[in-house]
């Protein structure tokens, strides 16, 4: 018998143990190129209305097409990104910011929530007061700091470690991956224009105060309610300025400025 070393090149490779290759679509790549992507479109680094190229993202992310082009179909079922157009026509854009997606989204939040403020005030008495302490710490860290700093970044820990503390540790798996998946867009909206947003923070501190007394009482109707109007009054808000301001990324709000921009001319 032949041993490896008179083998030809081709026989020995078949004998030569193999390194398991990782498939480009993985779930590892996948999973990073969708964090990734929803990070910075989260942040406003790809900012509304941008196109999104599928080759470019891939040669950023040091990753084949493969797993971006999963990652983006993903995005795109969540509301991150938008497509127009079909076959070799098709083009991403990242969805824009708008009114009427701003309120949808804060409305689809709040109800979420609600339903966690909900079950936080079913819970034993021990439990829902601890909840609700640890809600109150939360809430007087907002109104101290936020509007003295000016920090966007300290307003978006201490406004989401706010209401993470009746959702996280306290819903079902369901809910809490609706709710994952969901409140990173509005973050959009708060990031985008939150310059505005930090003179309304002693509105926002009353009405989490109500949510804290619902829940410490065991009164599941209004800790529900509480939650529901103080993201409905968000969505207010936030409409008033981006009427003010105007949408990000829409072509259909962009074309009459640009059109008084030449007759300025």
């Amino acid at each position: 018998m032949a041993s490896s070393l008179t083998r030809s090149p081709v026989a020995a490779a078949k004998h030569r143990p193999t390194r398991a290759r990782v498939p480009e679509d993985s779930v590892d790549n996948v999973t990073r190129a969708y964090e990734t992507l929803r990070q910075v479109i989260v942040r406003g680094q790809l900012p509304p209305g941008g196109r999104v190229s599928e080759r470019v993202l891939a040669d950023r992310l040091g990753l084949s097409r493969t797993p971006v082009r999963s990652a983006l179909h993903r995005l795109e079922q969540e509301g991150f990104i938008s497509s127009s157009g079909s076959g070799r026509e098709r083009r991403l854009i990242v969805a824009p910011l708008t009114v009427d997606d701003g309120r949808e989204v804060m409305y689809i939040v709040g109800h979420l929530e609600g339903l966690a403020a909900r079950t936080a005030a079913l819970l034993p008495v021990a439990r829902r007061r601890e909840i609700a302490k640890d809600l109150r710490e939360a809430n007087a860290k907002l109104s101290a700091e936020a509007p003295s700093t000016g920090d966007s970044e300290r307003y978006f820990e201490l406004d989401n470690s706010f209401h993470d503390r009746y959702v996280e540790g306290v819903v079902g798996p369901r809910l809490l991956a609706l709710h994952r998946a969901i409140k990173p867009q509005s973050e959009r909206y708060t990031r985008l224009y939150v310059s505005v947003l930090l003179d309304q923070v002693a509105v926002s501190v009353k009405e989490h105060e109500k949510i804290a007394v619902s829940i410490a009482k065991g009164d599941a109707d209004a800790a529900q309610r509480a939650v529901e109007t103080n993201w409905s009054n968000a969505a207010d808000r936030l409409a008033r300025i981006i009427a003010k301001q105007g949408e990000r990324g829409s072509w259909q709000d962009a074309v009459p400025e640009i059109i008084a921009q030449k007759k300025k001319r």
